[in-house]
């Protein structure tokens, strides 16, 4: 033994310093519910994005942790906190593994902490219409539930059958395909308990809107695990309503199009779905459904009382046609929402070895258009030699602006590994640039994670600094999902 190297003896340290941190756990949630299996490890650490399925299909290793943990209640989870903080060991919360920015990369080491045993609904106030209950349940199984009493939480994200969870949703302040009427789920949410460091848990107040000081539950959503370990939410939810009325419409180009969607949204009308698709994004989406359309398309569904959806449909359509609109009737409306989850099954999902990403941004209404222009020229011409492509539509859509979802694919990738992952993140770069020079936002549903934490300052300038404090001061060890959002490694740069 007095042989070994220093590199030997801090391996020997480092395995035994994990060993007792595991029985320490063990003791916290049960020894079945905390190993080092490294497939458990590998599974934790993978997510949607194409970094990790691009390394899955060239078999090379994805970063992991050191420490595989279920906790079954949020006194668990607040508990492995503490431990965590004792130690200075990073923790990495996950839940169904459903994001596509690197989130759940353990670059630094630590614990992954898998949530997904944290799947109990608690309470379903139809008083007050709301449901409370654990982070970790499934979507589905959630809708399952309260359609079962005639309700739904109007959050349908494209995620809904990969895994997303309840806490995912906040976690990235994501959006579902009827956040037009219903809101983001940062909209949708009214209280939440965190596991925050040294290893206690907090619940902030009852209601979202009050004048008691600034507005804790909007710092903690968002984080993605950096500033707090969201373990229950209390959530807005609606009737399952009576009546759906569907409409589609053909444009010329992608400027009516806008102004059809922008006129909707400052009229004040609230339909639940309005979906914009350029050209390249329309011919997929119909060769998917067999819509049997071509050029720019538009789709809303509007829904409520069959009084309301009546009149506000008709209004709709009135409002399109003078626009320039050519109605395709209610069938392709229909379609469409019958289909809504096509374009995200395996097949017709994007897949490595292509090299591809979804660089949605949001923006008011003045600068939509320059952005889709900006964008789709930084990618198309300045990529032309690897015959790069864009596709996109407009998804969501505020009082104010809208967001536009959009796609780069590349289809002959470099075969060499550096060389592709050092594409991807070129083509990132510029469609990255291309939104912030022209007034849109670094993200809209998609949350940050590891991938977009280099832009974080640059989104943000000087108040990039009041964050940093912010996390400074809630996780002053930067144990917390280290490296994602921009916030940087942990203090301790050791790893385990």
């Amino acid at each position: 033994m007095s042989g070994l190297d220093g590199r030997d003896q801090q391996l020997i340290r480092d395995r035994y310093l994990i060993t007792q941190i595991q029985r320490e756990i063990a003791a916290i949630v049960g020894a079945e519910n905390v190993n080092i299996d490294s497939e458990k490890l590998y599974e934790q650490s993978s997510d949607w994005s194409w970094i990790a399925q691009y390394l899955k299909y060239k078999n090379l290793p994805i970063p992991t942790a050191d420490l595989y943990v279920a906790p079954g209640s949020a006194h668990e989870v607040a508990e492995v906190l503490r431990v965590a903080c004792e130690y200075k060991i990073p923790v990495i919360p996950r839940g169904g593994g459903s994001g596509t920015q690197g989130g759940t990369f353990a670059i630094y080491g630590g614990i992954a902490m898998d949530l997904r045993r944290l799947n109990k609904i608690i309470d379903i106030d139809e008083k007050s219409m709301v449901v409370t209950a654990e982070a970790g349940i499934v979507g589905p199984e959630l809708e399952k539930v309260l359609n079962a009493k005639g309700l739904t939480m109007p959050h349908y994200p494209g995620s809904f059958h990969f895994g997303a969870t309840l806490g995912g949703y906040l976690a990235a302040r994501g959006s579902g395909v009827i956040s037009t009427k219903y809101g983001k789920a940062e909209d949708l949410v009214l209280q939440i308990e965190a596991a925050v460091p040294p290893g206690k848990l907090i619940e902030t107040m009852k209601v979202p809107s009050h004048a008691s000081g600034p507005g804790i539950i909007q710092a903690i959503v968002g984080s993605e695990g950096t500033l707090g370990i969201i373990t229950k939410a209390t959530m807005r939810i609606e009737r399952i309503p009576e009546s759906m009325e569907f409409l589609s419409f053909g444009f010329k180009n992608i400027s009516e199009g806008i102004e059809a969607a922008r006129r909707i949204m400052v009229d004040r009308w609230r339909p639940a779905v309005i979906r914009l698709y350029d050209e390249a994004d329309s011919a997929k989406l119909s060769s998917w459904l067999n819509l049997g359309v071509e050029g720019v398309l538009l789709v809303i569904m509007c829904d409520g009382v069959k009084e309301l959806t009546a009149l506000e449909s008709s209004q709709i359509a009135t409002l399109c046609e003078s626009v320039g609109g050519k109605s395709y009737g209610p069938e392709i409306g229909k379609m469409w929402w019958d289909g809504k989850y096509e374009p995200f099954k395996h097949g017709n999902i994007p897949a490595p070895p292509q090299i591809f990403g979804t660089t949605d941004t949001c923006a008011r209404f003045e600068d939509l258009e320059k952005i889709y222009w900006a964008k789709k020229k930084a990618i198309e011409e300045g990529f032309s030699q690897y015959k790069a492509r864009y596709t996109a539509h407009f998804s969501h859509w505020f009082p104010w602006g809208g967001m536009i979802y959009d796609r780069f694919y590349i289809d002959d990738a470099p075969e060499n590994p550096e060389e592709a992952i050092q594409l991807h993140d070129q083509v990132w770069d510029a469609a990255i640039k291309a939104s912030l020079d022209n007034g849109g936002s670094l993200n809209e549903h998609h949350g940050v994670g590891l991938k977009l934490g280099r832009f974080m300052r640059t989104q943000h300038g000087a108040a990039f600094d009041l964050l940093l404090g912010v996390k400074n001061a809630w996780d002053p060890d930067g144990i917390l999902n280290p490296g994602k959002l921009g916030f940087g490694p942990p203090k301790n740069r050791r790893s385990y």
